[in-house]
């Protein structure tokens, strides 16, 4: 396999994970310790046999019924991470990504101005490096590559070589047996032999045929190759280098040892036994470093046609180093590496979605090594070969004739060999003395061969077009890292931008090329994609083609008016959980791999330099600070209501507690009172009467005048009302009221007769008037609770129809409000509970989360994703801005609501409500917030539809604007 395939779902679960390197900390969810179940069966059975007999069915705990939706929502809140965020750097206390994150560039630059500083810095290394060369009289050897000294280390002191095998690798395919200088295997080294052709590329032992083709394709258009090898001192054993990395060019410089595929004559065993059972030798180990060390051919990795030319192998090396080792360098695709060598920008074209075949072939084919670059692939199969293409392999398009109406292209093979075999193929019959000299073309198995347009489109499905800059554009480019949801959706940041002035425009949205620090990437993958808005109107003009294989980047190319735009961003995020992550990988790396953690974290570290995470945390502090005030303030008010509230229920409930004692009281006094009265009446009537001579004159033959006359002694009939309401503020019952005397004094009621007279039977009995002692008086009703701690309550009668008192009725006027001293401290919110009242968890306890919460809460997603934009143009008045959204405190815009509304075609847009060009673009922002305030309902007539006001048009025909999808 050489093209980068896509990446895989992750190992099954009967396959081994792809990290098999130094011991990674127990993955989550998993305890270190000890496991009873993963010992033998017997062991286990015979551990506790009785208990398994005793042990009854297990009881499931089934978690608290509760509502669907609230179900799903719990769900939802423990998948994502309350804290999201990414490891910015790897290395502590590192100086230099601090450096490079505030040196960032900025602004409007020449597209080659990055290239010409880089290129500056790299003649200016190699001078420094010859300098002191020559004053120590020493070949150099590069300290931070020093592929001799792994190489010996790896075959007797350590089981990895740092300079072959990534940071996770355990074991390699790679496997050269020497390594020696430049002037030690060639004869007469040259590092350029009539320039740099594509005849001089043949791919070596490494997968990085994606290279080797690009390597190609630059080799066809004149200085490209010498543009990237910018200085050099052969004798020193120097080389400098220039590559494109995340938007701006870089240097390397490399020294001149290069890996073989014999072993040294002395260090051989078979080799050399062979070797020497060969008579007439008279220099055998001369010989043999003749033989099998000497000339491209004994090179292990990529290798001039040439056996003196050396330019290819040391550019490979210089591009292994740039990427940390030899085997970050296996399987990719031909646009991404042209891109390094050129600083341009692929487009992923797929052959069967091309609509005008005959236009792409005129405006973009036919300008291949002018404005366009090209690579192709065969991306189907399983490594094997159709009519001599081979599957999974990259191809370069070095050229486009078209003669006699016949359109054909010529291709190479990185290999050097192995070619098509179809129409147009070496020694097929369409091939005359006179196409040969028309196209200029030699047969030999030297992977170059011509083919047809149509059997291209029909055997490549892959095709990588990069556009070359020149020095007519400017190129002006801003970074920032995002927050990447589950959910798929365009997010809340994105990128402003503004031209001066008419022109094209090739707009880019990138993201780190992982390459650079393989091992460090973590758990996700993105997929990019934007759309382009222009400010005031509420449809898109453009969006980018999704990406199928190429992640790195998407683009568009395409003409635009002065003004104001807008680039919402989609990031499509895919975990793999096996995988490790980048805090994981650093703990299980830092003492094993000291060296390598240190080169590809520092890699790591400047290249997330550019996200601006040390702002965006600055800014999240002071939000943060804002946020918590704004939660102080409105939790002390929580607060302080629940305290009123809770003040009133416990004087309610005081109240009522009294209030029922008294009753208690009142009427058991009642029944005593009533009891008493009747037990009096009773000895009054039969004690004492006076029976009379004349027992005719007793009334009913009783002889008793009973209440006959009523005076100041007389006993007053108790009168009853229906009924006692105990919520009546404390009022008496009228059973226990007697008639108040003239003057206001309480009249009083003997409770024995001083004497009784009887008289005769013509006059009625009369009672002794004697003052007696008064009977127990009721109790006041108090109001007071003392005895739990509340002041005095005020409980005004209640002015409702049916008597019921409310805790509206109670008075709080001994609760009043003080920011100054209700208000919790900064160190209190973090256990607030406003909730419940209290800090500090005071309180009822939340609830314990269901154990499938917790499960996600300990490793909840947590995606981070570093974007960039380019933008080419020939303008230079030409600003980017970030703006980032705080969809948290702000309610969303109208203009965002449109302007973040599904595509056209995606299945949910009519479902959604969502409207299609509903008005002309000509009425900017304030016809589209006519139509959303008539969308929400606040214009219109109200029996008709939210879509029926005078802004709305029926969408029969779709924007103009659409025709750039």
């Amino acid at each position: 396999m050489s093209r980068r395939a896509p990446r895989g779902e992750g190992p099954s679960s009967g396959e081994v994970p792809r990290y098999d390197g130094p011991t990674i900390p127990a993955s989550r969810g998993q305890s270190p310790t000890r496991d009873e179940t993963s010992r033998a069966p017997s062991l286990v059975e015979e551990q506790a046999p009785q208990a398994q007999q005793t042990r009854g069915p297990i009881k499931r705990r089934f978690p608290k019924k509760q509502h669907p939706q609230k179900t799903v929502d719990d769900f939802w809140s423990a998948f994502t991470s309350k804290t999201p965020g990414k490891a910015y750097s790897i290395l502590p206390d590192n100086y230099y990504a601090k450096h490079a994150a505030t040196h960032a560039p900025k602004g409007v630059k020449n597209a080659l101005a990055s290239y010409d500083e880089a290129k500056a810095n790299c003649e200016a290394k190699v001078a420094k490096i010859v300098k002191e060369c020559r004053r120590t009289n020493q070949k150099y050897t590069d300290p931070h590559f020093n592929i001799e000294a792994d190489f010996r280390r790896w075959h007797t002191e350590r089981p990895f070589a740092d300079c072959l095998m990534g940071l996770l690798d355990t074991k390699t395919d790679l496997r050269p047996q020497s390594v020696k200088r430049v002037e030690d295997i060639f004869e007469n080294p040259q590092f350029f032999i009539e320039g740099a052709t594509a005849n001089d590329v043949r791919q070596g032992k490494e997968g990085d045929c994606w290279f080797m083709s690009a390597l190609c394709t630059l080799s066809n258009k004149d200085s490209l190759i010498q543009s990237i090898c910018v200085a050099r001192d052969e004798q020193v054993g120097v080389y400098g280098f220039v590559f494109h990395r995340d938007g701006e060019w870089i240097s390397e410089v490399i020294d001149d040892k290069l890996y073989l595929i014999k072993e040294d004559f002395n260090d051989a065993t078979l080799e050399r036994n062979k070797w020497l059972e060969l008579q007439n030798r008279t220099s055998p180990e001369e010989e043999y470093r003749a033989v099998m060390q000497t000339g491209s051919r004994a090179l292990y990795f990529a290798q001039c046609s040439d056996p003196n030319e050396t330019w290819l192998p040391l550019l490979e090396k210089a591009y292994a180093k740039a990427h940390g080792d030899y085997s970050a360098l296996e399987s990719g695709f031909v646009g991404e590496a042209i891109e390094d060598l050129t600083g341009g920008v692929t487009t992923e074209i797929f052959s069967t979605d091309i609509l005008d075949k005959d236009k792409f072939w005129r405006e973009e084919l036919m300008q291949v090594n002018k404005t366009f670059l090209f690579g192709c692939g065969q991306m189907g199969g399983k490594h094997g070969m159709r009519n001599g293409i081979l599957e999974k392999h990259a191809y370069s398009i070095l050229e486009a004739r078209e003669v006699n109406g016949e359109r054909l292209l010529k291709l190479r093979n990185p290999w050097g060999n192995t070619e098509w075999r179809g129409a147009w193929s070496d020694g097929s019959a369409e091939w005359t003395p006179e196409w040969m000299q028309a196209l200029n073309h030699k047969f030999g198995d030297d992977g170059v061969f011509w083919i047809s347009y149509k059997d291209l489109l029909r055997n490549y499905q892959h095709i990588d077009r990069t556009r070359l800059f020149n020095s007519s554009w400017q190129v002006i480019s801003s970074w920032t890292s995002v927050e990447v949801p589950w959910s798929v959706d365009y997010l809340d940041t994105r990128f402003d931008f503004t031209l001066a002035k008419k022109g094209e425009v090739v707009i880019v949205l990138q993201q780190l090329d992982d390459r650079y620090f393989r091992g460090l990437e973590g758990q996700y993958d993105f997929h990019l994609q934007f759309r382009l808005h222009k400010e005031d109107e509420e449809e898109y003009i453009v969006r980018s083609n999704p990406a199928y294989y190429m992640k790195r980047s998407v683009s568009t190319e395409l003409e635009l008016e002065a003004g104001k735009y807008t680039v919402l961003i989609k990031i499509t995020a895919k975990r793999y959980p096996s995988d490790p992550t980048v805090e994981e990988v650093v703990a299980a790396t830092c003492q094993t791999r000291r060296e390598k953690l240190l080169n590809i974290g520092l890699s790591y570290d400047l290249a997330h330099a550019k996200g601006d995470f040390r702002e965006i945390e600055h800014a999240n502090k002071e939000l943060e600070q804002k946020e918590r005030r704004a939660k102080r303030r409105e939790t002390a008010k929580k607060m302080h209501a629940a305290r009123v509230l809770q003040h009133k229920k416990q004087k309610f409930r005081a109240m009522k507690m009294n209030l029922k004692k008294e009753a208690k009281a009142i009427a058991k006094m009642q029944r005593q009172a009533d009891e008493q009265a009747k037990q009096e009446a009773l000895e009054k009537g039969v004690e004492g009467m006076k029976f009379t001579s004349e027992p005719e004159s007793i009334p009913d033959g009783l002889g008793i005048n009973a209440g006959a006359a009523m005076g100041n002694g007389a006993v007053q009939p108790v009168r009853r009302q229906d009924s006692f309401d105990n919520a009546h503020g404390g009022t008496l019952p009228p059973s226990l009221i007697t008639n108040p005397a003239p003057n206001g004094v309480r009249p009083r009621r003997d409770t024995r007769p001083a004497s009784l007279s009887i008289s005769s039977r013509s006059g009625p009995p009369s009672l002794n008037s004697t003052p007696r002692r008064d009977t127990l008086e009721p109790r006041p009703v108090s109001l007071h609770a003392s005895s739990y701690g509340t002041p005095g309550i005020q409980v005004h009668r209640p002015s409702k129809p049916d008597g019921k008192l409310t805790l509206s009725d109670i008075s709080d006027d001994d609760l009043s409000w003080d920011s100054e001293l209700d208000e919790p401290d900064d160190s209190d919110l973090d256990n607030l509970d406003p909730c419940h009242g209290g800090v500090y968890g005071q309180g009822q306890p939340a609830a314990n989360p269901p154990a499938d919460e917790e499960d996600y809460a300990k490793d909840p997603w947590n995606a981070v994703c570093v974007v960039g934009l380019r933008i080419y143009t020939r303008d230079s008045g030409v600003t980017i801005n970030v703006v980032r959204t705080d969809k948290k405190n702000r309610p969303m815009e109208q203009a965002d609501f449109f302007r973040r509304g599904l595509d056209v075609d995606d299945a949910s847009k009519d479902t959604s409500r969502e409207p299609v060009s509903p008005i002309s673009p000509s009425r900017g922002a304030q016809g589209m917030m006519s139509l959303a305030q008539a969308m929400s309902g606040t214009a219109g007539s109200g029996g008709s539809s939210p879509l029926d006001g005078p802004g709305w048009r029926p969408p029969r025909v779709l924007s103009p604007r659409l025709n750039g999808l």
